[in-house]
């Protein structure tokens, strides 16, 4: 397995992550734990040793299904990481009182990587107003946080800005070949870069979008290495940035850990004609992709009841592959009627929460009247 050192740290990490917010449901729609449990295990045994959950995940179930998973293996022998949700924050005594919720759920005496999660302008000045990283710094002088960090949703000059306020152990940043200007995007990877700060990326694959490619765009690739999926390029892409010292995947298969467990058991950094061929093939995606949706679900629930992120999964898939029975399927299948569009009334609450800062009540709207004209 890949390993990284962060040298800031003296730290060495798995180039692979385990994110685990996206594992395999049962019936009941909460986590499969004998199959979840089985692919947390395989990833280990296969050199995996960064584990990323947070309080939200899985309707805050992540966290006590990883604590669970991991007590069966030595402390020493993996590294936690969780975050601390900004939008929960009232008051200061929020910080620590949330934090102990987390210990005992993954029943654990400190945690190794703990994140101020999805900051943005608004929240960023809700930790300042309220202390939070103070509160966290005594968690750390206790024992309880061995390195503070941030996830992050919003422009570069936010970035830059959060980013030169202390002196951070490490960020978690979205990054992958179709996002390089987006968010934080390649200028705040560089800017991190060069303050020393090791960067985690979440999102490598952009929510499954860069695993399943149109013709078009995996010929492209296919023509310098016909052997090579769609995930492994975009996973290598982002592991060949040398600052990168984790790359998390949201694994939801064992199909999918065994893969990218492969990839980086023998991972090589994308050489010359790989990167062409990646500069070639976004250029051609770039053109399809209705909307930069990555399915993180901040946006629900709605209270109108519209199921934001699965109408523009069917929108991109549809703009992505022109798939017209897939996509008659999963509009008038698939998608209730009570979850369709239509049934917006505009309160503007998802717009607040989406990290991605989409338009989404105008986006709504054109993929309703664009969907419905592509299947008559």
């Amino acid at each position: 397995m890949e390993k990284r050192r962060m040298k800031k740290l003296n730290v060495t990490t798995s180039l692979l992550g385990f994110g685990c917010m996206r594992f395999p449901l049962d019936e009941s729609g909460k986590i499969n734990r004998p199959v979840s449990e089985a692919m947390l295990l395989d990833a280990y045994r296969s050199g995996v040793n960064y584990f990323d959950t947070a309080y939200s995940y899985h309707n805050s179930e992540s966290e006590s299904f990883i604590g669970d998973v991991l007590a069966q293996l030595p402390r020493e022998s993996y590294y936690l990481a969780t975050k601390f949700p900004s939008w929960m924050l009232k008051k200061t005594s929020d910080v620590r009182e949330i934090f102990d919720i987390q210990l005992s759920r993954l029943k654990k005496d400190y945690v190794d990587f703990y994140l101020i999660h999805t900051l943005n302008q608004g929240f960023w000045e809700k930790t300042l107003s309220l202390g939070v990283i103070e509160e966290c710094e005594r968690l750390k002088k206790e024992g309880k946080i061995r390195y503070l960090g941030f996830s992050f949703h919003d422009s570069y000059e936010v970035f830059e800005k959060i980013i030169k306020a202390y002196p951070w152990d490490f960020c978690q940043i979205q990054l992958n070949y179709m996002d390089t200007e987006e968010q934080a995007g390649m200028k705040g990877y560089e800017l991190a870069e060069s303050l020393g700060i090791p960067v985690v990326v979440m999102e490598p694959v952009k929510g499954g979008s860069l695993a399943r490619l149109p013709e078009d765009v995996s010929s492209v690739l296919s023509a310098v290495d016909p052997d090579a999926s769609p995930s492994s390029w975009a996973l290598r892409w982002v592991g060949s940035l040398p600052n990168v010292k984790v790359v998390l995947s949201g694994m939801s298969a064992p199909e999918q850990v065994r893969e990218n467990c492969s990839i980086f058991e023998r991972f090589e950094p994308l050489n010359d004609r790989e990167h062409d061929a990646i500069q070639k093939a976004s250029e051609i995606f770039r053109k399809r992709i209705r909307n930069g949706c990555t399915g993180c679900k901040y946006c629900m629930p709605c209270p109108a009841g519209v199921n934001i992120p699965e109408n523009f999964k069917i929108w991109n898939e549809y703009g992505m592959f022109e798939n017209i029975d897939h996509t008659r399927w999963s509009w008038n299948e698939a998608l209730p009627a009570d979850a369709k569009p239509d049934r917006c009334v505009e309160c503007g609450q998802c717009e607040a929460a989406c990290p991605q800062g989409l338009s989404i009540i105008e986006d709504l709207k054109t993929l309703q009247a664009e969907i419905e004209k592509a299947i008559r």
